[in-house]
């Protein structure tokens, strides 16, 4: 249930079956796509080869994709530890724009395609440089991020600075991204290829895991306290500065010796779907969305998620603002990996016909009552909270709505997967598909924004114990405070939220979930691409 369910659904665009981190409810799976796909993959040689006579490649796969996870991981634990220094929704709304760059990594991933220097490799020649940049500029965020994130003496934190920070940070990580990805097609054989979206899955959960679930852990003092400590000390193992400078000499000493230790394969075969250069990729995208059947669904998937946006994107915070600590609500998250896991597989037999999106339809009105179930659970904190924190029922409570949540959402997500699949013009699939899941992880993303800054003017304050003071703003909160009442929320815009989200869900389920499924009974010859040689 962490801020992030917004980095999920909008987050990091990758191959099915993969994601996970801490209770996000902010976010989809990872999404699927490889944007800069068009590579071909190495000759099938004569003889096949095992995956042993490839392990390297493999680990070295892995590797980079965990060192991938990582900077999502941290910008994941940001908005909680923002949330625990009491930054307004306002704040979370405008640091959410951190998590986009994953998102519209297709708006320059043709240019890392195109341009590359012949002699150093395709992939790293944008490989090395972003990682050298990515791990000194961790080094450098190390000696600035505390500053960033306020000293606890009457100075907050610089939302606006760490926004920008972060947002740089991910960009770069997202670069890394289309190199990676774009290398795994050929640094394995034709045979072995499939491991690379092992490696991918399994590497950027590791990843995430590192940077959000076990940095929140070591970074709490009362967990380490309770957890690894003999004798209480006033703040965790490591802190984020920490993190961030060990992480950052991680990546500079790992990137040394792919630059210098690892060639690329020149044995490449030009692809059928290649494109001939930057300018006729972006053309092609935009030939592609100007179609009828591609703009509805575009359309229509940009609009299919404002129902779950205040469950995903505030519930989270809201349990942190109730008093859950951030490293439980982070660790509650490791039961849900097997379920992660296996969901994908089971609903896959489902998504696997001609009618994916059916398995959308029906699992829809689900996920938008349990965000109902979401609001509940935020009510029903403070009355169940006692001196030594809450009682383990509500923590089964709060996983077993995560769980059944990762149910409904995986099941959204697999079908709109399988769809993309099903429709994308085979000759031309990588840009295609990496098109209709980006329009589909946007979906979550702007819903998820928007219901973060809409939290803060839908509450309502009044001030209690000083007459003729309101708490209508900022300033005026002061001076409530400052004449001895305090600020009392009357209306707490989350459920306002809540509720206007789940009706605005079930209205667009009901008018145009139908026009919706319909998408999928077009025929083939809506979705091909007419391209001009």
């Amino acid at each position: 249930m962490a801020p992030a369910i917004a980095a999920e659904e909008g987050g990091r665009q990758r191959r099915a079956a993969t994601r996970q981190h801490s209770l996000d409810l902010t976010g989809d799976p990872p999404p699927d796509g490889l944007p800069g796909d068009t590579e071909a993959l190495l000759p099938a040689p004569g003889r096949a080869r095992g995956y042993r006579a490839e392990l390297g490649s493999i680990l070295l796969l892995l590797v980079l994709y965990v060192l991938q996870g990582i900077p999502l991981g941290l910008a994941g634990s940001v908005p909680l530890i923002l949330q625990s220094k009491s930054a307004s929704y306002t704040d979370q709304a405008f640091f959410s724009f951190v998590f986009w760059p994953f998102s519209l990594k297709l708006l320059w991933a043709p240019l890392v395609d195109a341009v590359y220097l012949r002699g150093f490799g395709r992939r790293k020649s944008w490989l090395v440089p972003t990682q050298y940049v990515l791990g000194l500029f961790m080094i450098y965020m190390s000696t600035q991020v505390d500053a960033l994130l306020g000293d606890g003496h009457g100075r907050g934190p610089d939302v606006a600075a760490l926004t920008v920070t972060f947002f740089l940070f991910e960009f770069l990580a997202a670069t890394q991204d289309i190199a990676v990805d774009g290398w795994a097609l050929t640094m394995l054989s034709r045979e072995n290829v499939g491991y690379a979206s092992t490696c991918n899955s399994v590497g950027q959960t590791a990843g995430y895991f590192l940077g959000n679930v076990l940095f929140l852990a070591l970074e709490s003092a009362s967990f380490c306290n309770k957890y690894l400590r003999f004798e209480p000390q006033p703040r965790g193992i490591v802190t984020l500065s920490d993190f961030l400078f060990f992480w950052g000499a991680v990546f500079l000493v790992t990137t040394t010796l792919v630059a210098f230790l690892k060639k690329e394969n020149e044995e490449l075969i030009p692809a059928k779907e290649e494109t001939k250069g930057i300018t006729d990729t972006y053309r092609l995208l935009f030939s592609i969305i100007k179609m009828p059947a591609v703009l509805t669904f575009c359309l229509l998937i940009l609009t299919s998620k404002i129902g779950f946006s205040a469950a995903d994107a505030v519930t989270g915070l809201k349990l942190v603002e109730e008093g859950v600590p951030k490293e439980h609500l982070a660790l509650l998250a490791v039961p849900m990996v097997p379920l992660q896991i296996i969901l994908p597989l089971v609903i896959s037999k489902y998504t696997a016909g001609p009618q994916p999106l059916n398995t959308f339809y029906k699992a829809m009105p689900y996920r938008l009552l349990l965000g109902l179930e979401f609001a509940f659970l935020v009510w029903w904190a403070p009355k169940v909270k006692h001196e030594g924190g809450f009682p383990v029922y509500y923590y089964a409570a709060v996983v077993l709505s995560y769980a059944l949540h990762q149910i409904t959402l995986y099941s959204m997500y697999v079908a709109i997967m399988a769809f993309n699949a099903k429709v994308s013009d085979p000759l031309i699939g990588g840009t295609y598909m990496t098109l209709l899941n980006t329009v589909s992880n946007l979906g979550g993303n702007w819903p998820s924004t928007v219901a973060l800054w809409l939290v803060d003017p839908l509450t309502v304050k009044e001030c209690a114990g000083a007459q003729g003071h309101t708490c209508a703003t900022a300033g005026a909160s002061e001076l409530c405070t400052a004449a001895g009442g305090s600020c009392v929320t009357t209306l707490d815009g989350y459920y306002v939220e809540s509720i206007v989200c789940v009706i605005l869900g079930f209205a667009w389920w009901f008018f145009l979930g139908p026009k919706f499924k319909k998408l999928q009974d077009e025929g083939q010859s809506s979705w091909k691409c007419k391209r001009s040689n």
